[in-house]
């Protein structure tokens, strides 16, 4: 491997950081965050997330190098459309989630413990009880998802700057890697505060919503940019 290829290595890692960090990035990823019950968790969901991101982008990337295409342009911008989709949701799931939020109670083997949780519908107080196990299939979702949209330019990039296939695919794995460092960084930040105000329901629950909130309204934007602005509908129609 020689000084020049290490060089563009480098250069994808940082890219790959830089990355993780945009705006639909990370209010995505702060939906899953704002669920976690440890700082830990939080971390985790960001590093799920580049996971994801990852897989879809190296099997995307390699297949369509190899084929020596390049994804059309209404495809590339109807995966981005599908991130603003996306957004929506989860935004919508949060609010909801975080609605009538309460401290519930109760003893396990003698063992008294709290768990903060919300009843579906108000005055509801009559329900079962059960300890969820923490999965990161949310995560990994969005970062497929993040990662199909991503793939076009991350073809041209890798096209434009290194020689062979193999080359293109260590590239891609080096970026991905990138990714995971970013998020896992920024998700670990962004989970401390729901972290922190998890026993204060009100905090907590201000937070989620704002949190959902965010993501709904960006989402929103970002589809009427890329479907008006950028002219998707246009190229549909």
């Amino acid at each position: 491997m020689d000084a020049t290829l290490l060089s563009v290595l480098a250069l994808g890692l940082v890219l790959g950081i830089k990355h993780a960090i945009e705006p639909d990035h990370v209010i995505a990823v702060s939906t899953i965050a704002s669920q976690s019950k440890k700082l830990w968790q939080a971390s985790l969901a960001g590093v799920f997330w580049g996971i994801g991101h990852t897989a879809t982008l190296f099997i995307v990337g390699v297949v369509v190098i190899l084929m020596k295409g390049e994804i059309p342009e209404k495809w590339a911008m109807s995966l981005e459309f599908l991130v603003g989709i996306m957004l929506v949701f989860l935004g919508i799931k949060t609010i909801i989630s975080f609605k009538n939020i309460h401290i519930h109670t109760h003893k396990h083997d003698g063992d008294e413990h709290k768990h903060v949780h919300s009843h579906k519908t108000i005055g509801e107080h009559d329900h079962p009880h059960k300890h969820k196990k923490t999965t990161y299939l949310g995560s990994t979702f969005i970062g497929l998802v993040h990662g199909l949209a991503g793939s076009g330019a991350m073809v041209l990039l890798t096209m434009s700057t290194v020689k062979s296939v193999g080359e293109a695919a260590i590239y891609i794995i080096v970026f991905g890697v990138g990714t995971v460092i970013g998020m896992l960084f920024f998700t670990t930040i962004i989970g401390i505060p729901f972290v922190l105000s998890k026993k204060r329901t009100t905090i907590s629950g201000s937070l989620g919503i704002i949190t959902g909130v965010i993501s709904t309204i960006f989402g929103v934007y970002y589809m009427y940019n890329i479907g008006v602005n950028e002219g998707l509908f246009h190229l549909w129609i």
